[in-house]
């Protein structure tokens, strides 16, 4: 029976928000590059039983070279991924094992996902055969048209920014990806493609520590959070 959970990071863009000659997932973070603590973090996790990284074409070899220094022993996998980090998921998705039933897809430069948090994506996934985590948003958000002007307020109680882990049932994902590559669309997230299909996604409350390393200012706010809350063996 296929009861096996695998994760898929994706971390072949270059983040050129980060304005950077090295791309964002190999920064350092206190010793160690962004992306190697977000491995760490699923490889620790006593559920996951394998680790599939998707990579840029030429970073594959120093990638490898991670996973031995440091000791990652679910990861089994590490491939070069395609144009669009859609094509990489699915890529990623294509070399799991044979016993995966469900999957886990996660950014490589989100490094600060609670265990306790991924593991509530899961099982309710396993209820409803997709989830992902996320958090209320904050901020009033306004609709803006392309000359700056205010078009709209929306209600902010129903607004939530979506986070990953997102979690599906692999054959669900699988046939989201071939609908989408077959109608030619690329959608923003995995649970997009998911929604396509007419299927419910459930969200599961995340924290505001999971934050994606993007630009600049994230690097000390990172720092911060793995000093002060994330510190490995603290989640």
């Amino acid at each position: 029976m296929n009861t096996g959970v695998g994760v898929v990071i994706v971390a072949a863009g270059k983040g050129t928000r980060m304005g950077t000659r090295e791309s964002k997932q190999y920064l350092q973070l206190d010793d160690k590059p962004i992306l190697v603590h977000t491995l760490s973090a699923f490889d620790r996790m006593p559920f996951v039983d394998e680790i599939v990284l998707v990579t840029g074409a030429g970073d594959v070899d120093r990638c490898r070279s991670y996973v031995r220094a440091y000791g990652l022993s679910k990861v089994t996998t590490i491939l070069a991924g395609g144009k669009e980090r859609q094509d990489s998921v699915c890529q990623g998705l294509a070399a799991l094992g044979d016993r995966v039933e469900w999957v886990l897809v996660h950014d490589g430069v989100r490094p600060f996902a609670a265990e306790t948090h991924v593991r509530a994506c899961l099982r309710q996934a396993e209820l409803t055969e997709a989830a992902v985590l996320a958090v209320p948003v904050k901020d009033t958000i306004k609709i803006v048209n392309r000359e700056g002007v205010i078009e709209a307020t929306p209600d902010r109680s129903s607004l939530w920014a979506i986070q990953t882990p997102q979690a599906f049932r692999l054959a669900l994902l699988l046939e989201a990806h071939a609908k989408a590559r077959e109608e030619g669309f690329t959608g923003t997230d995995d649970a997009m493609l998911v929604e396509r299909l007419g299927r419910q996604v459930s969200v599961v409350e995340s924290d505001y520590y999971n934050i994606k390393i993007t630009t600049p200012e994230d690097l000390p706010w990172a720092a911060w959070i793995l000093r002060n809350v994330r510190g490995e063996g603290s989640q």
